[in-house]
């Protein structure tokens, strides 16, 4: 307890948030990478991730991966060293994943395509066969530079001609370019479904279906021009000639000089040669890494799958044949469409080419990827969603650091089924850390958000299992010192970077991040239900909804989840009736999707896990998703669902029936009313109480949570979601100990000993302001007995500091370096314009008698209470530094340093950016224009336009609304008061 309570007061280096650091396409120089990595440092950022991109920012002057770029990515990684800051360096130029233009078209990523004629045996003329078309790529053609499209355009390689009686088929298979993997749109659009329907086992029309025997392969009669050496035996024919294309994925949004194609996801030697081309050329310059030295690179990391899909490689068929035990070749045809057997049997070969491919990305790829990396003593994170053609946890499964995603709220898509995801993988997996690209923003961010907009959606992230922040982004501030806010990544955001009003306050935040991570990094997570996944991909994780109170930033309830993906499945086991993994995770209740289809493989494992003494509330399936071993494959499966649960037909009330040690639960509303793919959160929280297991925390008010534990242990985080104080009682699933209290903010523990117990619950009255935080920790070590004694803390006001406050501006930034306020007020009503649209730091200053303090100071703490602050304030009192106030409660302890007369005050106050901005728009505009630098800038003349800011962006207009801002109070002097109450 000594060393954890140490750790969370001052916690260490890897506990502190990071930064997605974004070069802008050759604007970079030694100089500004220091001054970025020495202001991270200084400001509490410990990691980063390092990524060039081309995004809204005309070109510099260094050519990317030239010997100046390799010689400034040495300095930068030497620079983080010395620092104790960690690198994770992207796969690939851009952030979509790993191309670039080294990458020939026949390592790239590739679709199989194809042409077709129709010939009749009546006819004699020469049958030609023309090449076919590639697919459009997703993100279309304008994507694609004049260069890379002539090559996407040329590239072709035959792979076969196949030829078969014409059938006019009219019913073509439903979602067939989806679910033979020639597209895969962003999940995050909101338009995508987050799995494919379990294959259907209808066998359709027969006279409709191609007939497997009569597909005749006439691969080697086709000459190079494409002529056929072949005439039909007799009535209507239809040929297809099959080629493989590239997909059209490039790397994207790459500096210029990176833009090429993205290499083949099923191919090692492509893959090989692309990490030699790329990663490899940095660590030759960088030299051996040393795994125990703090700072420097660290990590290879795949970001968020943004390539699509892509169904063909060189040796795609023997792979598939190898995998699958059948030979694909005369179901070439299903990939466009056609049926051949029958729909059940097209639908099953397109399964098993799903899974095929699958297996070819985690294995070929991601897994390839992190022994490249392993080879050189370095960790691999993988953000793994958005267009992934795999199941998202199937590959998060692969990383040493599964990642996630999130938005900030009302500023851009809703990713948060990524946080889902990446938590599962890791409480599945026994990871310690989950770390998420944090507050991402779109363009109509503009500098809004602050530590205390965030502290919200942070906690919520905290509550759903993130354990690391990584922002984004850290823009590197290539311009000038003077020219603020400075560069961006076009217009997009969050923008935590050194030239933010706020930074340099922004340590305060910064340490309440690092503490809740701290503790967040201890133990494990506390989760009662696990949520199969159905087999198969592409596949999104998608709880139910009725598992999840609120909106974009919902909370978990009582009886908290994960999802588990079949791959991970395969490694559990049974332990006290609970679903355990090597990690060390644990679920009373796993819970299968409503889906017909599942392989004899994972039901055997399903019926071990059962028998061994597990509770598993699901129905039966009826058949294999898949060709292989087919049919015998369904009769196995039918065969273990009767031993499982005794019938096939659903029950009209819910049973419970036993199987070896353990038992299966199903019929009722369990088989018949869905949430998703699962019964509603109520059904399955219900069995859980009739197992006498209480929800793991409950509040009689607004409050989230998320549970850690260990033998010694349980530590719970619960925050306010409310913009109001509460007050609640709340109850927590554990009896280890006496509760504490361990603020976050303050770093202040607190020993609770209002509290009561019984036989495997704890109730603790607590008090949270508005969006307050903290962590409740039960120790073995806490042996005091709870007071009998009712305790209220209130605050007695002992003076407010009415009067004028002298106040000081940054003339830099147009406001006056001395003035005098009446009364505290928002800087916008004020009717001097260097105020009204002021941006940066200003400082009150008054001097103020305190009578009888030493009295006064005998009894309870002293606080100054600023009232109402935007956005940040730094509080010095008598010369002291009493630190920074970013959140609720706006006090400061002042007792260590108040005295009776001559209290020499000053409030640092900090706000946003906007409102400069918008004063400057009254001005001439003097930027970026046509994607080109002002002549000013270029031949480093004086400005003329008299604007105070510079930005590679313009989110604002002259008559935008401006922001509150300043310190608008009231500010007084308060006394905590502790009142016992019956």
């Amino acid at each position: 307890m000594k060393n954890l309570k140490a750790g969370f007061v001052q916690p260490a280096d890897q506990y502190k948030p990071g930064v997605y650091w974004y070069f802008m396409d050759g604007n970079m120089s030694a100089e500004t990478i220091t001054k970025d990595l020495e202001s991270m440092k200084k400001a509490g950022i410990g990691n980063l991730i390092f990524l060039e991109v081309n995004v809204g920012v005309p070109r510099g002057t260094v050519e990317f991966l030239s010997n100046t770029w390799t010689s400034l990515f040495v300095h930068a990684e030497k620079e983080a060293r010395r620092l104790g800051i960690e690198i994770t360096l992207g796969i690939g130029p851009g952030w979509t994943g790993s191309g670039g233009p080294w990458v020939k078209p026949e390592e790239s990523m590739q679709h199989l395509v194809c042409s077709r004629v129709i010939v009749s045996a009546d006819t004699h003329d020469k049958i030609v066969l023309p090449v076919p078309l590639p697919k459009k790529p997703f993100f279309g053609e304008g994507s694609l530079s004049a260069e890379v499209k002539k090559e996407w355009t040329n590239y072709y390689k035959d792979v076969a001609v196949l030829a078969f009686p014409f059938t006019d088929q009219k019913t073509l298979i439903e979602d067939d370019e989806e679910k033979a993997l020639y597209y895969r749109a962003p999940y995050s659009s909101g338009t995508v479904k987050p799995y494919l329907s379990s294959p259907s086992n209808a066998p359709g029309q027969k006279n409709e279906a191609i007939q497997k025997s009569r597909v005749l392969d006439l691969t080697g009669k086709m000459q190079p021009d494409g002529t056929l050496n072949w005439s039909p035996p007799s009535g209507k024919w239809t040929i297809m000639r099959f080629g493989s294309r590239n997909n059209g994925a490039i790397t994207r949004p790459a500096p210029v000089p990176g833009l090429g194609f993205e290499a083949d996801k099923f191919d090692t030697t492509a893959l090989n040669h692309h990490l030699n081309t790329y990663v490899g050329k940095l660590l030759d310059k960088i030299g051996k890494i040393q795994k125990n030295e703090q700072g420097g690179l660290k990590r290879l990391h795949m970001d968020s799958w943004e390539m699509g899909a892509q169904n063909w490689t060189g040796n795609f068929r023997k792979e598939f044949l190898k995998r699958r035990g059948y030979d694909p070749l005369k179901y070439y045809p299903v990939y466009s469409g056609y049926t051949v057997g029958s729909l059940g049997e097209s639908e099953r070969f397109l399964w098993d080419l799903r899974q095929t491919a699958q297996e070819l990305v985690l294995e070929n790829h991601a897994q390839h990827v992190k022994r490249y990396a392993k080879g050189h003593q370095l960790s691999l994170s993988i953000e793994p969603y958005d267009m992934n053609p795999t199941a998202d946890l199937e590959l998060g499964a692969v990383a040493d650091v599964p990642m996630a995603e999130f938005w900030s709220k009302g500023f851009g898509f809703n990713s948060t089924y990524s946080v889902i995801e990446a938590t599962s993988i890791a409480h599945v997996m026994g990871k310690s850390l989950v770390p998420a690209e944090a507050f991402t923003a779109q363009d109509d961010e503009g500098w809004k958000q602050h530590p205390g907009s965030m502290k919200n959606q942070g906690d919520w992230a905290f509550a759903a299992g993130i354990n690391r922040f990584v922002y984004h982004t850290f823009q590197n501030q290539f311009l000038p010192d003077s020219l603020k806010p400075g560069a961006t990544m076009g217009p997009y955001g969050v923008h935590w970077d050194r030239s933010q009003t706020w930074w340099p306050m922004v340590e305060a935040y910064h340490t309440y991040v690092s503490r809740c991570q701290y503790l967040l990094q201890q133990g494990r997570t506390v989760a009662d239900v696990l949520y199969l996944t159905p087999e198969g991909s592409p596949l999104v994780f998608v709880p139910p909804a009725s598992a999840i109170a609120g909106d974009v930033i919902g909370d978990r309830k009582g009886y908290n989840f994960d999802g588990c993906s079949p791959g991970q499945l395969m490694k559990a086991s049974v332990r006290n009736h609970q679903v355990v993994f090597p990690g060390g995770a644990a679920y009373r209740l796993l819970v299968l999707p409503a889906y017909e289809s599942m392989t004899p493989e994972l039901l055997a494992k399903i019926a071990e896990l059962i028998k061994q003494g597990a509770t598993v509330v699901g129905s039966p399936p009826s058949r294999s998703p898949s060709l292989v071993d087919y049919p015998n494959c369904d009769r196995k499966v039918a065969s273990l669902s009767k031993s499982i649960w005794g019938s096939a037909n659903k029950p009209a009330k819910e049973t419970y029936r036993s199987h070896g040690k353990g038992q299966i639960i199903w019929g009722g509303s369990l088989s018949f009313k869905f949430d998703r793919l699962y019964p509603f959160y109520e059904e399955t929280a219900r069995i859980l109480k009739s197992k006498k297991l209480d929800e793991d925390f409950h509040a009689d008010g607004p409050v989230r949570y998320t549970h850690r534990t260990d033998d010694n242990k349980d530590l719970y985080f619960i925050s306010n979601t409310s913009d109001k104080p509460i007050k609640i009682r709340a109850w927590f699933r554990s009896i280890k100990g006496a509760p504490e209290l361990w603020n976050a903010v303050s770093g202040k523990i607190s020993a609770l000993h209002e509290f009561q117990t019984d036989q495997s619950r704890t109730l603790v009255p607590l008090q949270l302001d508005a969006y307050e935080s903290c962590f409740i920790l039960f120790s073995k070590e806490n042996q005091w007995l709870p007071s009998a004694k009712s305790n209220e803390i209130t605050l007695s006001s002992l003076m407010t500091l009415n009067g004028f406050w002298d106040v000081r501006f940054d003339p830099k930034w147009g406001g006056p370096a001395h003035t005098v306020f009446d009364t505290l007020s928002d800087w916008t009503k004020n009717s001097n314009e260097g105020v009204k649209y002021y941006s940066g730091i200003a400082s009150y200053h008054k001097v103020f008698d305190l009578k009888s303090v030493n009295q006064v100071k005998g009894s309870a703490a002293l606080h100054l209470d600023l009232g109402q602050v935007k956005n940040m304030a730094r509080v010095i009192l008598n010369g002291k530094d009493l630190g920074v106030l970013w959140t609720a409660p706006w006090r400061m302890d002042i007792s260590s340093a108040v005295k009776e007369k001559n209290n020499e005050l000053i409030i640092e106050v900090a706000n946003l950016w906007p409102n400069r901005l918008i004063g400057d728009e009254k001005k001439p505009y003097d930027g970026v224009v046509n994607g080109q630098w002002p002549e000013w800038l270029l031949k480093n003349q004086p400005r003329t336009s008299g604007r105070y800011t510079f930005t590679s962006s313009q989110p604002y207009k002259a008559d935008s609304p401006l922001f509150e801002s300043g310190l608008i109070g009231p500010v007084s002097i308060v006394q905590e008061v502790i009142k016992e109450i019956k």
